[in-house]
């Protein structure tokens, strides 16, 4: 395991691109979001999402999450036919849009579903290190613990099991409000780092 410091206001490139490469490798990166530190591997490697499961200790019937870096991503990974004008004014920020996957997304990261959670985080490195590909979005901590507060709790669970550690300074520690988007209206699943200001009722 390394762990590296990259500056949260104006992430260092190439340390993104250190990230980015052992990503590409395989690899799993525990990188800070706008509200927990998340577990990330590429979304397109089977055998890296294999790990991250592992790394968790989590049941292969609970999918994971996605993190992408704009709006415009979203379309390449899911179906997004209704109400995006609301999406582009919750994202960036600390929401989890539950969405009807694409064909080619892995169903061993949507755990068998056709529906995928997509995360946009207000945070410049997680949107940095997804630029290029999308990357799970699962919390950084073992399946059944309390999700870590600070790094160090990150490193005690996590330790050695992952490749990178990115220290991007502290998080708030609570999770984000999960949307189904796929029901009409759509429907909060889970009430989680912001209250809904907005009408979701399209």
């Amino acid at each position: 395991m390394k762990l590296i410091q990259i500056n949260p206001q104006n992430p260092e490139k190439e340390k993104i691109k250190q990230a980015i490469n052992i990503l590409k490798a395989d690899g799993t990166v525990v990188y800070p979001t706008d509200t927990i530190y998340g577990l990330g591997a590429s979304l397109f490697s089977e055998k890296a999402i294999e790990k991250v499961y592992n790394i968790k200790k989590r049941l292969i019937n609970k999918p994971l999450s996605v993190c992408v870096s704009e709006i415009s991503d979203i379309h390449k990974i899911a179906y997004l036919n209704k109400g995006e004008e609301i999406i582009e004014k919750i994202l960036p920020g600390p929401y989890t849009i539950i969405l009807k996957k694409r064909e080619h997304i892995s169903s061993l990261l949507t755990a068998g579903s056709d529906k995928i959670g997509v995360r946009i985080p207000n945070n410049k490195i997680s949107r940095e290190l997804c630029r290029e590909f999308p990357i799970t979005a699962t919390s950084a901590n073992i399946s059944g613990r309390v999700v870590p507060g600070s790094l160090a709790e990150v490193v005690e669970q996590l330790g050695e099991d992952v490749d990178l550690i990115i220290d991007g300074g502290k998080a708030k520690g609570t999770h984000s409000t999960v949307i189904d988007w796929t029901t009409s209206p759509p429907k909060i699943l889970r009430r989680g780092a912001t209250d809904i200001k907005i009408n979701l009722n399209f």
